[in-house]
C-alpha cells in the first residue's frame, strides 16, 4: 500500500475577507507542483463564505464539480435554468461538459456558509451539461460507509462521468471497518471532516488527508466520534 499524508496546516490558505478557502491542491494563487492532484481528483477546496456574499457568475468546462455543504445554506444559479439552495445533508453535482455558467452565494443573512467544492477530471469530454442535487442525510448509515457518488445513474448518491465512488463515514469512537476499493487502479483520498481516525499506523486529525493507492483494501478506525469523506478515484489521468 502506497500512502501520501497531507496535514491540515499544509494546505494552501487564501483569505479574501468575504471568502476564506483552504486548498488541498494547487488552485488560483496557490501553486504547489507537488500538490497538483491525486489521480483525477483535481480540486478540494474547503470554503467559508461570509453572510450575503458569494461567487458571481463564472464559467466551467469539461469538469465534474461536486459541492458538499457543511454548515449553512448555499444558493446556486446557472444558465441551465437551475436556481436552488443546498444545505448540510445535501450533495450537488454539475457536469460542466461543453460549458456552463453558474454562481454560488451564501443564502444566510446572519452566518457564514461552509462547503467543500471538489473537481474531478471526467472520462468523457464535451458532454451535454447537467445538474443534480439530492439529500443524502435521509439515508445516513452510522458506523458504515454511505455511498454518496458513483459512476452509475441507478446507484446510491449522485453520479458523474468518471469511475469514482465517494462515501461518507459517520463513525462512533472505537468503531472500525474495512474499505474495499471498487476498481483496480483506483486510489482513495481520505479526508477527515471532524474527529480523529487511524489507518494503519497513521493517525489523522481534523482536516488531515491521506491518499492511499496500490492496494485492494484498508481498515479505517475512529479514535473519536468522526465524520470522514472517502473519495475513490482513478489514479491514471485520461489520455
Amino acid at each position: 500500500m502506497k500512502t501520501i499524508l497531507h496535514k491540515s496546516d499544509s494546505r494552501g490558505d487564501a483569505n479574501h475577507g468575504w471568502l476564506h478557502s483552504k486548498h488541498s491542491f494547487s488552485f488560483a494563487n496557490y501553486h504547489n507542483p507537488e500538490r497538483m492532484n491525486f489521480g483525477v481528483l483535481r480540486v478540494l477546496n474547503d470554503d467559508t463564505v461570509s453572510e450575503n456574499r458569494g461567487f458571481g457568475t463564472h464559467p466551467h468546462r469539461d469538469m465534474e464539480i461536486v459541492s458538499i455543504p457543511l454548515e449553512g445554506d448555499l444558493k446556486h444559479m446557472d444558465n441551465m435554468g437551475n436556481s436552488t439552495i443546498i444545505k448540510e445533508g445535501d450533495i450537488q453535482v454539475m457536469s460542466a461538459g461543453t460549458g456552463v455558467m453558474h454562481s454560488e452565494y451564501n443564502n444566510n443573512p446572519d452566518k457564514p456558509v461552509k462547503f467543500l467544492q471538489i473537481w474531478i477530471i471526467p472520462n468523457q469530454m464535451s458532454v451535454e451539461p447537467r445538474y443534480d442535487q439530492i439529500t443524502i442525510a435521509d439515508h445516513a448509515k452510522p458506523n458504515d460507509f454511505q455511498q454518496i457518488l458513483s459512476p452509475n445513474k441507478n446507484d446510491d448518491g449522485v453520479w458523474i462521468y468518471q469511475d469514482a465512488w465517494f462515501h461518507l463515514a459517520n463513525f462512533d469512537k472505537g468503531n472500525s471497518k474495512k474499505y474495499d476499493l471498487k476498481k483496480e487502479g483506483n486510489g482513495v483520498y481520505v479526508f477527515v471532516l471532524e474527529g480523529q481516525a487511524k489507518i494503519g499506523d497513521q493517525v489523522l486529525e481534523r482536516r488531515d488527508a491521506l491518499g492511499i493507492s496500490e492496494t485492494e483494501s484498508f481498515k479505517l478506525e475512529a479514535l473519536e466520534d468522526s465524520k470522514i469523506l472517502l473519495m475513490e478515484v482513478p489514479m491514471e489521468l485520461p489520455a
